[in-house]
């Protein structure tokens, strides 16, 4: 497997379980605004190794999943601020550009000290 991003959660928004009901969690790493924190799922700033692409593997908190849709901003906005939507629904398109979709499955369980990780499998 080839690494293309790793990190590990600081912090879960007070208002992320709304996004989860939706089957959605947003990510920021820790340069976020604090306004946007509250929603987000926030993480300690990454590099990214390679661009993400469908076929690629998310894996948050050892739970995995087939990425079948990245948004053209993904990359860019993963690179700059660590940030994306991934929306667990198993669509091959999305209407916003930086989103990154996954197949439907149940949500991974989130936790301070947990990975998020992207490889090329």
């Amino acid at each position: 497997m080839i690494k293309k991003y790793e990190s590990k959660i600081t912090e879960i928004g007070a208002d992320v379980e709304m996004f989860v009901e939706e089957h959605m969690l947003v990510i920021f790493n820790e340069t976020v605004p604090d306004a946007l924190k509250s929603f987000g799922v926030i993480h300690e700033k990454a590099e990214l190794f390679g661009q993400v692409e469908a076929g690629d593997i998310l894996e948050i908190n050892g739970a995995r999943y087939n990425i079948l849709f990245v948004g053209e901003k993904v990359n860019e906005t993963l690179r700059e601020i660590g940030h994306c939507t991934i929306a667990f629904n198993g669509e091959r398109d999305a209407q916003l550009p930086g989103t990154m979709c996954v197949e439907k499955k149940e949500l991974p369980p989130l936790a301070v000290n947990g990975d998020i990780r992207i490889v090329k499998a």
